[in-house]
């Protein structure tokens, strides 16, 4: 099995960004756990800042891996070409969160892409990662 985990615009900063939110782990950091806890499962890993480059990992991967854990960030909320791009490919994308989206700003409770996505985690910290993963499996 083959999952692509994509983090979106400043999920690179995780560990240094808001910890109070984020927590203070680095996605890098984590990431190692997490292929440990699931040795038969080929978990990689892309982040980008830039939509489009969000875009074209996921159509690269779309048709051939078992599936896409999705943090696009701030891009959940505002990007219709997102969805559209999910809506096309034949793997399954879980939408994740590390936040609970419906406790913070009025404009990160409505998401772009949850619609089209095969389903949302949010709220667990660097865990939603995980969960996603056993929804995928």
């Amino acid at each position: 099995m083959k999952i692509l985990i994509i983090n979106g615009p400043n999920l690179n900063l995780l560990g240094v960004r808001e910890p109070g939110i984020y927590g203070s782990t680095s996605f890098e950091k984590y990431l190692p756990e997490l292929q440990k806890q699931y040795p038969n499962i080929n978990i990689e890993y892309y982040q980008s800042n830039v939509e489009g480059e969000l875009i074209n990992k996921m159509q690269e991967v779309g048709f051939t891996y078992d599936g896409i854990v999705l943090n696009a960030g701030a891009y959940t909320h505002t990007s219709i070409a997102l969805g559209d791009c999910i809506r096309s490919l034949k793997a399954p994308v879980i939408e994740v969160h590390i936040s609970n989206v419906h406790q913070r700003e009025e404009f990160r409770h409505h998401s772009m892409i949850s619609a089209v996505c095969r389903g949302v985690i949010c709220g667990f910290g660097l865990d939603s990662y995980r969960l996603a993963i056993e929804a995928l499996i």
